[in-house]
């Protein structure tokens, strides 16, 4: 019985934070070792292009950074594909095709966009690959016949219009070639981690993460300068836990839940410092992360052999992703030399 396929994926636009280690990586490796799937993980160069344009030499500076991070967390190259985005040639084809199955106004109403295009400041100089990308990343999860598509809480309006795609194309061209897939998120509560001051999302482009790459000072410093209570002034003034940043992580990150309850009690009531469950939270930290800095620092020894994992990925990648387009162009009737 063949194995359900999956797609995700990550711009490389700089290193890959904790973010997005909790909201997408760790539930990768857990999919990829149940033995259930077929993994193709993207490093999705092209929709880098999308807002960085001018800047080339970021996004392939950071194809290893990211291919790194992947091998560090446990993604395994004898598991899963790992690929670069923009060797796939009939991405561009797949992505022309859909274009004309939606309309603008469509595009525009899409919520993830929309925050994103508020987030970056473009105004009325949205570049039209930003706000087509959606598209774009159709193309990506239909053309390797994913069912499954595991990304944080955030990519849900992604998935939805992937959906309307597959189906606009099937309905279009009287066919079952593409399938619908379905979002894979983390568990309630986990699928987005605020950044380190307090923001509501963890962001590259607002300096408020913390990298998978961090050393243990770094860490440290990070979680030192964390938001807390801005009213917990004292050791002894009663405490908030609600929007506390440390507590947030502590929830995630603590595997001992009874004893995170206990500190929200002792915070809550006074008589607890912020630096001390900083300090406690270093440590668990710590113990989750050393692992996978570890990894990571033993794979950057060699890295023409990341790249040749990722030459092979893509070749792998290729052929799967031409032989659904070969079923594309039949249904669409554009074979007309076969």
């Amino acid at each position: 019985m063949a194995k359900e396929i999956y797609l995700t994926g990550d711009r490389p636009t700089g290193k890959l934070h904790i973010g997005h280690y909790i909201g997408s990586l760790k539930n990768r490796v857990v999919m990829q070792d149940s033995g259930e799937f077929d993994p193709f993980i993207m490093i999705a160069d092209t929709q880098a292009f999308t807002d960085n344009a001018r800047n080339h030499e970021k996004i392939r500076r950071s194809l290893t950074e990211v291919a790194l991070d992947y091998l560090a967390v446990g993604i395994d190259p004898a598991k899963s594909t790992i690929f670069v985005q923009s060797q796939i040639t009939g991405l561009p084809e797949l992505t022309e095709y859909f274009m004309n199955l939606v309309s603008v106004a469509r595009l525009q109403r899409n919520p993830t966009v929309k925050s994103e295009i508020q987030q970056k400041g473009f105004g009325e100089g949205i570049p039209a690959g930003f706000l087509t990308y959606p598209v774009s990343q159709a193309a990506d999860i239909t053309i390797f016949r994913a069912t499954k598509v595991p990304v944080g809480d955030d990519q849900e309006p992604m998935i939805e219009q992937t959906r309307e795609l597959v189906r606009s194309f099937n309905n279009a061209y009287q066919s079952e070639v593409l399938v619908e897939p379905v979002g894979v998120f983390p568990p309630k509560g986990q699928g987005r981690l605020p950044g380190i001051d307090g923001n509501a999302k963890m962001s590259k482009s607002l300096n408020n993460g913390i990298y998978i790459s961090d050393n243990a000072d770094t860490l440290a410093k990070k979680v030192k300068s964390m938001y807390t209570d801005p009213l917990h002034i004292n050791i002894d003034d009663p405490g908030h836990v609600e929007g506390n940043v440390v507590f947030t992580y502590l929830d995630i990150f603590d595997p001992d839940k009874q004893r995170v309850q206990a500190l929200k009690e002792q915070y809550t009531a006074g008589g607890l410092g912020d630096m001390k469950i900083k300090k406690h939270l270093i440590e668990v930290m710590e113990a989750e992360m050393a692992p996978i800095r570890q990894r990571r620092e033993t794979f950057a020894q060699d890295i023409p052999a990341v790249m040749a994992m990722l030459k092979a990925g893509s070749d792998h990648a290729n052929e799967v992703a031409e032989s659904t387009m070969k079923d594309v162009r039949h249904a669409m009737g554009i074979d007309y030399f076969d």
